[in-house]
C-alpha cells in the first residue's frame, strides 16, 4: 500500500462561501502525456488514504446526440443559509434542482464538512448520486446574477440554463458554463511559481497538491480555462471515472492542512484536468457561445465586432457619467459657456449611444436567430452536420 502524508504548511482560513471566482483560435488544448496507471485500490480511511485509480477520461467516447431528444438534468447548488434562491423556482420551473447548504449540517443535504467552497458539495453529489445520474449535471452557484456568468445572456445564470444545448454537453462531456476567456485562459496558473501572485495565492502550493491529486501525471508548465467552476457534465463523463477516485479527492479537500479559499481555488482550474485531462481547456468565445448557448454571431470576426461595440458603448457611458459628476458639481455657478457645451455633448453622446444599443440589439437578435438553425450552428462551429441533427 502507498500512503501519503500531507505536510502542506498553510494556514486555514475561516471564508465559507462558495467560490465566486471560476485573439484565439477554435480551442485550446495542451493533453498531458500518458502515465502508468495508479493502484486500483481505494477507500476512505483517513489514516493512510491510497493513491487512486487513474481518472479513466481517455476512454470516454464522445457521446452522439439524438434528437429529437429531452435529455434529464440536474442542477446541483451550493449555498449558505442566508442565500436567496428563490430565483430558481421562479425562474426555472420543472427543473431538477439538488441543493446543499454548506453551513447547516442539519439540512436535508449537506457535505460532510464546509470546506474548500463548492468543491465539497460537488463531490459529494457525485458520491453520493453516482448510481442514478441524469443524462446532464450542471455544477451552478446559488446567485442569479453574477459576474463571472456570460455577459452576452445578461449575466444571468437563469439564461444560461435554459440556452444550454444538451447535445453539446452529450458531445463534450465537459463544458464549462462560462465563455468568456478572461480570468482564467490562455495561461493562467502556472504551478512552479515560487513567488506569491496577487489574487492567485494558490500559485505557490499547487506543484505540491498536483503530486498529492494526479501522482503519476508530470507536473504541466501552466492551467487554464475560464474562471469560476460552473460547469456541465454528461452522464457517461461521469461514470468514465470510478466512485473511488472522487472520493478519494473529497478525502483530500477534507485533510490537507490548506485553508478553505485556497484548497477551492486549486480546483477552479483542475476541473478540465479531471474531466479531459487537457491541463487548458479554452474553447474560443464565438464557439463557445454558439454550440453551448445558440448564440451564434457568424464567426470570428463579426463576434469581435460585437465585442468593439459593447466597449462603444461602455465608454460612451463613462463620458456621460463624467459630464454628469460636473454638472452636480457645478450647480449654482454661472459660466453659461461652460454649460453650453457640455449640454452639446451630451446630447451628441445620447445620440451615438442609442445607435450603439440599436446596432447590439440588432445584432443580438440575429445571433439568436442563426443559432436556432441546426445546420448553421453545426457549420459555424467547424463541426459535421447530418439531415436530422438536432443542437
Amino acid at each position: 500500500m502507498v500512503a501519503f502524508f500531507y505536510n502542506l504548511a498553510v494556514p486555514m482560513e475561516s471564508s465559507v462561501r462558495p467560490q465566486t471566482g471560476g485573439l484565439e483560435d477554435n480551442m485550446i488544448n495542451f493533453p498531458s502525456p500518458n502515465a502508468p496507471p495508479a493502484s486500483p485500490h481505494a477507500h476512505t480511511q483517513y489514516d493512510q488514504p491510497p493513491i487512486p485509480q487513474r481518472a479513466r477520461v481517455a476512454t470516454f467516447i464522445p457521446g452522439t446526440s439524438q434528437p429529437p431528444k429531452n435529455y434529464s438534468r440536474i442542477m446541483v447548488i451550493p449555498r449558505m443559509q442566508a442565500d436567496d434562491i428563490a430565483w430558481i423556482s421562479k425562474e426555472l420551473p420543472g427543473l431538477d434542482v439538488s441543493i446543499y447548504v454548506a453551513n447547516d449540517p442539519k439540512a436535508i443535504s449537506h457535505p460532510p464538512k464546509n470546506k474548500g467552497h463548492e468543491v465539497m458539495i460537488y463531490l459529494t453529489y457525485l458520491i453520493e448520486n453516482y448510481d442514478h445520474l441524469p443524462d446532464l449535471v450542471l455544477f451552478m452557484h446559488s446567485h442569479r446574477w453574477t459576474h463571472h456568468n456570460n455577459e452576452f445572456l445578461g449575466f444571468d445564470a437563469s439564461q444560461m440554463v435554459r440556452a444550454l444545448s444538451g447535445a453539446h454537453v452529450t458531445r463534450a462531456g465537459y463544458v464549462n458554463m462560462r465563455c468568456h476567456w478572461h480570468p482564467g485562459c490562455p495561461e493562467w496558473l502556472r504551478p512552479t511559481g515560487m513567488e506569491d501572485t496577487l489574487g492567485k495565492q494558490e500559485e505557490k502550493v499547487l506543484a505540491r497538491c498536483w503530486r498529492e491529486l494526479f501522482p503519476f501525471d508530470p507536473l504541466p508548465s501552466f492551467l487554464a480555462q475560464p474562471c469560476c467552476a460552473q460547469f456541465a457534465l454528461s452522464k457517461d463523463r461521469i461514470l468514465s471515472i470510478p466512485r473511488s477516485q472522487y472520493i478519494f479527492y473529497r478525502d483530500w479537500i477534507m485533510r490537507t492542512p490548506l485553508s478553505d479559499y485556497i484548497s477551492g481555488r486549486i480546483w477552479e482550474y483542475s476541473w478540465q484536468y479531471l474531466f479531459t485531462h487537457d491541463v487548458a481547456h479554452c474553447p474560443a468565445e464565438h464557439i463557445c457561445y454558439c454550440d453551448a448557448f445558440g448564440v451564434c454571431f457568424g464567426g470570428k470576426a463579426p463576434y469581435s465586432q460585437y465585442v468593439e461595440l459593447l466597449r462603444s458603448k461602455t465608454k460612451i457611458n463613462e463620458e456621460l457619467n463624467i459630464i454628469d459628476r460636473n454638472q452636480r458639481l457645478s450647480l449654482g455657478s454661472s459660466n453659461l459657456t461652460s454649460d453650453h457645451n457640455q449640454n452639446e455633448t451630451e446630447t451628441r453622446l445620447r445620440v451615438q449611444l442609442n445607435q450603439v444599443e440599436t446596432e447590439l440589439k440588432a445584432r443580438k437578435q440575429e445571433a439568436l436567430r442563426r443559432g436556432a438553425d441546426p445546420q448553421r450552428r453545426a457549420e459555424e462551429c467547424g463541426r459535421p452536420w447530418r439531415e436530422g441533427d438536432g443542437f
